[in-house]
């Protein structure tokens, strides 16, 4: 896909320390003093459940700006079956270009495509206020739970979007996210020395 300034593509070896550092850059010191999304990346790209035809990367004038990913997932249905769906991310604009509509474009795209595989809907944790103008909603609204989280807890965070229609249609159960999402504190911190030194900092908003 090229339009306008941008391409998108999948995602090639060569490119792997650079979107590492891309994510790195986009992830440092906002959900978390510092970040750990680089080191997921690097450890999922190996996972049994990443699907490495929905890798992408958007590229503009030869620099990586922008980049997407999907894992394999189920949803354990309260009648006993086990219902595969994908979850999403660490997705991420570069810091400089965000908020003017390149997310969206790489969003929409990487939706498209995973469509056109066969998935059936995408869950995963965000804001409904940029991701509901991609035709994420409430997973709640879907009769789907999120795993380990209390029945009166806040769930807003947790989004669905079905890519057939009717598919989640009957199915009431709770999400599971993929193991390889979950990641060593000391683990992080070795593959971070990798890389230029950023300074850590606790900021408000932050959730960790």
């Amino acid at each position: 896909m090229s339009k306008n300034n941008y391409n998108i593509r999948l995602e090639e070896k060569e490119d792997y320390r650079e979107v590492e550092n891309l994510i790195r850059e986009s992830f440092w010191n906002v959900y978390r003093p510092g970040c750990s999304e680089h080191y997921v990346i690097h450890m999922l790209r190996d996972d049994p459940a990443f699907v490495k035809q929905l890798d992408f990367v958007m590229e503009q004038n030869g620099k990586l700006i922008g980049q997407n990913m999907f894992m394999k997932t189920v949803i354990n249905a309260d009648d006993g079956r086990d219902i595969p769906v994908l979850t999403m991310g660490p997705i991420c604009i570069t810091p400089e270009l965000k908020r003017k509509g390149y997310g969206k474009k790489l969003l929409d795209y990487s939706l498209e495509k995973a469509a056109a595989l066969g998935f059936g809907a995408v869950l995963f944790e965000g804001n409904i206020d940029f991701y509901g103008k991609c035709g994420f909603d409430y997973s709640s609204r879907f009769g789907i739970r999120y795993h380990d989280l209390p029945e009166d807890a806040d769930s807003s965070f947790f989004l669905c979007k079905e890519l057939i229609t009717g598919y989640l249609e009957g199915v009431t159960g709770v999400y599971q996210t993929p193991q390889g999402y979950y990641v060593d504190d000391a683990d992080v911190e070795e593959f971070d020395k990798g890389f230029p030194h950023k300074e850590k900092l606790k900021l408000p908003g932050q959730i960790f």
